[in-house]
């Protein structure tokens, strides 16, 4: 399998958020062109396209070889079209990869960001050597991404790896483990509570053990699914393991499966700008396979 150290291309990597959207131009394994545009996220369709396109713009070149982009909605990974994209009314429907590709005349490839967290791992981070292995986002929500195999692995309109949403309790994981679980429950968000924990507040490190109970719940389910040798942590929250690690191991210690424990890997992502990184490698999961 080639990977990024090896490799000879340049791809354009770009991020839509709900308020901007960022791009940045990989060649090899380094970042060495990064913009920022705004977007117009409550105006047309077409006035959020034409702001993106202009992100791509202001890095172009003429040797790029391809753009992959990670979206926050429901993509149709083959077709490239994305359906109602968080914070952004006007983009229920969107053939984007199309758009981009008539516009650039280069490959694109799209897929959703929880899914391009775990690529970008794959090909850029912790998960280079792994086969099998699980990025999974504890930010505001709880989203994971899976390669399998050695090759993302994204299921129909790339609604694979949703564990957030599996019902857990009164409600679902993600109702527990994310950073809208800490502020609901505990009405305190995820910074603040890293900032008390810091000064060794009892009440904010016990709320972060019970936090790290909860998720070993929900790692018990994806240990069940997918036998991965490996999680990556990212999101927000993922800032503040050192705090809740410790009981998601104890809580392991009941799977009845352990030498699926001892097999694991829980690693916290530690590579800047993933965001870039994984949406440029789509492109080279694509080229790989």
């Amino acid at each position: 399998m080639m990977n990024s150290e090896d490799t000879d291309y340049k791809i354009v990597g770009v991020d839509l958020g709900g308020t901007n959207v960022t791009a940045g131009v990989v060649d090899g394994d380094r970042i060495t062109k990064k913009t920022q545009v705004d977007i117009s996220a409550d105006e047309s369709k077409e006035k959020v396209i034409s702001e993106v396109k202009e992100s791509i713009s202001n890095i172009w070149s003429g040797d790029i070889d391809g753009i992959g982009m990670g979206v926050p909605s429901l993509v149709d990974s083959k077709k490239g079209i994305v359906t109602d994209v968080i914070n952004i009314p006007s983009w229920e429907r969107v053939h984007l990869k199309e758009i981009l590709e008539d516009e650039f005349e280069v490959p694109v490839y799209i897929n959703n960001d929880a899914n391009c967290f775990a690529v970008g791992e794959k090909y850029f981070g912790k998960g280079k050597d792994i086969e099998n292995m699980v990025g999974l986002i504890i930010g505001t929500g709880l989203g994971a991404g899976i390669i399998a195999n050695g090759h993302l692995y994204s299921g129909e309109y790339c609604g694979a790896g949703e564990f957030g949403m599996i019902k857990y309790k009164d409600k679902n994981y993600e109702s527990y483990c994310s950073g809208t679980a800490l502020q609901e429950i505990h009405n305190i968000k995820g910074e603040r509570l890293y900032e008390k924990a810091e000064n060794n507040d009892e009440e904010s490190l016990q709320i972060f053990q019970k936090f790290g109970k909860e998720l070993g719940e929900a790692i018990k389910t994806i240990l069940y699914s997918l036998a991965p040798e490996m999680i990556i942590l990212g999101g927000s929250v993922s800032n503040s393991t050192k705090y809740f690690l410790s009981t998601v191991k104890q809580e392991l210690e009941g799977f009845p499966y352990q030498n699926l424990v001892d097999n694991l890997q829980i690693e916290i992502s530690e590579v800047e700008n993933i965001s870039i990184y994984g949406a440029a490698a789509l492109y080279l999961d694509y080229i790989n396979k």
